[in-house]
């Protein structure tokens, strides 16, 4: 079986009580998706026992081996809306066991100041945010499809470690993920006049070839980040595309809906507060 490979963020290693990772489909048990794959999604394709053991090896590979990190995530609408996860919320009482145990949350984003927890969004071409601020121990991870970047979500996010944590912006750093690139991502007219009517730099974000407009989700969010007060030199850009990105062996190195035409897996991308 292959290593579980986790995508990590060159310089946030230093702090001993930050976790974090972006998931790869490498290491896993699921075989519906071509070969041993890390599916930690509840799709309809794979065993719910096989996405309980995944999600283990996944949460053990980015928390350490016998971590008692509890894993939270949320269910995903494509929205703006941010959930903070205290130590009475239900979503700690949550199990990796069943699919019952699944999300009990709803939105795209999620922080939290508790130690013991990680956050998690599921991604297969949608764009994983982290953020994290080291002065107060604070996390969050979003997901930002085109929808909930069209919404907003991680400018949302940024307010919501402000109000809960008292975050300042010199203070917060940030990575956004592998997702699906411009390079790969062709959409229609209606996402390119939203994001036109939206933001100010809307149209920068799109370039067309062979009579189809690519979209930029990456410099997309990192913009929001930037409008929303964090340094240019705090944020990571990973600039691996989830359609394209290839291991050494040459096979896909992440899930793509758009490219495996809606049958596929998805990865986990989290952060959190080590005990």
């Amino acid at each position: 079986m292959a290593k579980i490979d986790v995508v990590k963020v060159a310089g946030w290693e230093g702090p001993a009580w930050l976790r974090h990772g972006f998931g790869t489909r490498a290491g896993g048990v699921s075989r519906v998706y071509g070969g041993e794959t890390l599916n930690v999604g509840w799709t309809k394709e794979d065993d719910s026992a096989n996405v309980v053991e995944n999600r283990r090896r996944f949460v053990e590979a980015v928390a350490g081996q016998g971590s008692p990190m509890r894993l939270v995530t949320v269910r995903q609408v494509h929205s703006g809306v941010v959930r903070v996860v205290g130590t009475a919320d239900r979503a700690l009482e949550g199990s990796l066991e069943t699919p019952e145990g699944k999300a009990i949350l709803e939105g795209d984003g999620l922080i939290t100041n508790v130690p013991g927890v990680l956050l998690g969004v599921g991604t297969a071409d949608c764009v994983p945010v982290l953020l994290v601020d080291r002065q107060r121990r604070a996390v969050g991870a979003f997901h930002a499809g085109w929808r909930g970047t069209a919404a907003r979500i991680v400018e949302e996010g940024v307010a919501a470690m402000r109000r809960e944590y008292g975050s300042r912006d010199e203070d917060l750093e940030a990575a956004v993920g592998p997702s699906i690139g411009a390079c790969c991502y062709a959409v229609g007219d209606e996402v390119r006049e939203k994001f036109a009517a939206e933001f100010r730099y809307g149209q920068d974000l799109f370039r067309e070839e062979g009579g189809e407009q690519y979209i930029d989700l990456w410099e997309a969010n990192r913009r929001q980040l930037l409008d929303a007060g964090v340094a240019a030199e705090r944020i990571t850009v990973v600039k691996e595309c989830t359609g394209c990105a290839k291991n050494t062996d040459g096979g896909q190195k992440y899930f793509s809906h758009r490219v495996e035409q809606g049958v596929a897996g998805r990865m986990l991308n989290v952060i959190g507060i080590a005990r």
